[in-house]
C-alpha cells in the first residue's frame, strides 16, 4: 500500500471514533488512540523535513546506514515489536486534540506527501540527513520511512481498538 493510500486511511479511520474513544486510556503508561496518532502526526512531518533537507543539500555524504538501519530497508519495515525510546525521546504524545484537530494535522501530512510523491525520485540519492538509529537517509528513505512508521502502528491501533469501550 503507498505511503499516500494507507495515511488516507488513518485519516478515514478517524470518523469511526467518539471524543471519548479517541482520549481514552486503558493504563497509565498506555497511550490513546489520539495520542498515537499525535505520534505519527509529529513524526511523519520530522522525517519529511528531514526529505525536505536533503533537497536542499550540496554536499554529497558517503556515509550510510547502520546495520539496524540496513536490516530496516531489506525488510521494507519496522519488526513487529515494541520499540522504546530513550527516556529524553519518549515524552507521551498530547492527548488534547480533537477529532477535527487530528483530521485536520492528517490533511497536513497528506498534502506534504503528495506534494513530494513525484518530486522525491529527481532528489540526488546522496544528498543524506543523518537518522539517530538508523544512519545517513537519503530524501526516498525518508519518504519511506513514513509508510513505514505507520505499517508499524497498525499493530498498535488494533490493540487499543481491542481496549475500547464500545
Amino acid at each position: 500500500m503507498s505511503e499516500l493510500k494507507l495515511v488516507n486511511t488513518y485519516k478515514n479511520e478517524l470518523q469511526k471514533y467518539s471524543l471519548e474513544q479517541l482520549r481514552y486510556k486503558s493504563g497509565e503508561t498506555v497511550w490513546s488512540i489520539g495520542q498515537m496518532y499525535d505520534h505519527l502526526i509529529l513524526v511523519a512531518h520530522e522525517y519529511l523535513d528531514n526529505m525536505e533537507t536533503c533537497s536542499t543539500l550540496k554536499d554529497k555524504q558517503p556515509l550510510g546506514k547502520t546495520e539496524f538501519g540496513v536490516r530496516l530497508f531489506k525488510i521494507g519495515g519496522f519488526p513487529p515489536i515494541k520499540i522504546k525510546l530513550p527516556v529524553e525521546l519518549n515524552a507521551p504524545p498530547n492527548n488534547s486534540y480533537s477529532k477535527d484537530d487530528l483530521i485536520s494535522r492528517m490533511d497536513q501530512v497528506i498534502l506534504r506527501l503528495s506534494q513530494w510523491e513525484s518530486k522525491v525520485e529527481n532528489i540526488n540519492p546522496n544528498y543524506k540527513v543523518e537518522h539517530g538509529g538508523f544512519g545517513w537517509l537519503n530524501a526516498r528513505e525518508w519518504y519511506d520511512l513514513v509508510g513505514m512508521h505507520f505499517r508499524h502502528h497498525l499493530r498498535q491501533k488494533d490493540e487499543l481498538e481491542q481496549r475500547l469501550v464500545k
